[in-house]
């Protein structure tokens, strides 16, 4: 019930700046998973006609990792949009963004996109926060190793990785690609 009523507020509070209809959520840190589907209908409920709030990965912080790899509709008004991932040995690995971007050598990212694009022939979802294009941000003192390894890894690279990224694919807004008009 907190979690509905702290959607649905934020959801009205953008809407009344912008003016405009909020179609999609991002849950926090990818924090939807196996664990709490429940959230899912929760924002169903709050109005929203999209998610892409499920990571199908293993990780230590979030992610689903026995979740669709593409597009599903957990409720009938609501369509998930996983993070993109590629699939291979058995397992799903990361080819959407955020912090493995930053880390991993770009091409190893161009090539993930192309295979999801040619292979799986679809449309990935890709992610960045604004943050990891500013390489001068404040640092935030007394973090751990792998909390700081994590958050500022290779941001001074970001930009141009991403100038590359715009330029090797073709983009569109979440809604005219994968909403049904």
């Amino acid at each position: 019930e907190v979690f509905l009523e702290d959607i649905v507020s934020a959801k009205k509070i953008l809407e009344d700046i912008s003016g405009e209809q909020v179609k999609g959520y991002r849950a926090p840190s990818f924090s939807i998973g196996a664990g709490n589907p429940w959230a899912l209908e929760s924002i169903e409920k709050a109005g929203y006609l999209y998610s892409s709030s499920v990571y199908p990965v293993r990780h230590d912080h979030y992610g689903w990792r026995d979740a669709p790899r593409f597009p599903f509709r957990p409720c009938a008004g609501l369509l998930e949009i996983p993070i993109s991932t590629v699939h291979f040995w058995d397992r799903n690995w990361p080819a959407g963004g955020g912090g493995y971007f930053r880390l991993l050598p770009y091409g190893l990212s161009r090539w993930a996109l192309r295979r999801v694009n040619s292979t799986d022939q679809r449309p990935a979802m890709f992610y960045f926060h604004p943050w990891e294009i500013d390489p001068d941000q404040p640092r935030v003192p007394n973090l751990t190793y792998k909390t700081r390894f994590r958050h500022y890894v290779n941001l001074a690279r970001t930009e141009d990785r991403l100038r590359k990224l715009f330029s090797d694919f073709h983009w569109g807004r979440v809604d005219s690609i994968f909403l049904e008009d």
